[in-house]
Formats: structure tokens, C-alpha cells, sequence
């Protein structure tokens, strides 16, 4: 079950209302965790890709080759919180896969700061992710 906190944020992501400021990675799990407690993760990435693209737009970002929205990053992580079952958002934010850094385990940073995984999902070309995020 999300806690307040979480669906706060959850809310002010969703109707636009939280500042850019507070658009952090810890965010970006906590509203990750909050749309796949509803939904499963093919559809909460669907959701999220277009819900993070529309929050850039609003908040003064834009959605470039080179800027906002990052397909890539966005599928991994919430492959990563779906397959971690967490209680609580706490547990999400301690667990090493869903740490900021935790990708460039997997992808070298050239690829997974590429246009193309920006735009689309690219395999990772440095170790392989393990069954969870099966693609």
C-alpha cells in the first residue's frame, strides 16, 4: 500500500502541481512505485512515458533527442521496482538496482546516454540484466 507521502507526490506529479525542483530520482522511483501499485508494468510504463513527457512539457522542460523523457532509463527502473515487490518506498530507494548509478552497470554511459536510448530501448552492452526485465 503507498503511504501518503508517496501518493502525494504521486497527485502533484500527475496533475502537474510538483515543482521541477522536486522532480528528483527518489521521486521518479516514488511515482514509478505509486503507478505499478495499480497497474502492471507494461502498462504502467505506458503510462509513465506519457505522464513523464507531459510533466517535462508543463514544468518548462522539453522532450529532445538530447533532454527530458529517456525511454531506456524509464524502462529499467520500472522493471526494476515491479520485480522488487516492496512494502514500502523505503525498501525501493535502499535496493541497489534502483539506485541512480545502477544502470551503467549494464550499459556503458556512451550507449545509455545515446539518441537512440533516449528514444527507444537499446540493450545493454556491458552485462547482461537478468530475467526481470526480459525484453
Amino acid at each position: 500500500m503507498i503511504d501518503s507521502h508517496t501518493s502525494r507526490l504521486f497527485r502533484r506529479f500527475c496533475d502537474r502541481s510538483l515543482p521541477r525542483s522536486q522532480w528528483t530520482h527518489e521521486a521518479h522511483l516514488g511515482v514509478c512505485w505509486a503507478a505499478l501499485d495499480t497497474r502492471q508494468p507494461a502498462t504502467a510504463l505506458a503510462f509513465l512515458r506519457d505522464q513523464i513527457r507531459s510533466y517535462n512539457e508543463a514544468t518548462g522542460g522539453a522532450n529532445t533527442p538530447t533532454s527530458g523523457y529517456h525511454e531506456t532509463l524509464t524502462a529499467y527502473f520500472v522493471h526494476a521496482v515491479a520485480e522488487l515487490r516492496a512494502d514500502t518506498i523505503d525498501e525501493v530507494l535502499a535496493a541497489p538496482r534502483c539506485r541512480r548509478e545502477a544502470p551503467l552497470r549494464h550499459w556503458s554511459r556512451d550507449r545509455l546516454f545515446s539518441r537512440q536510448a533516449r528514444a527507444t530501448w537499446v540493450d545493454p552492452d556491458l552485462e547482461p540484466l537478468t530475467s526481470w526485465i526480459s525484453r
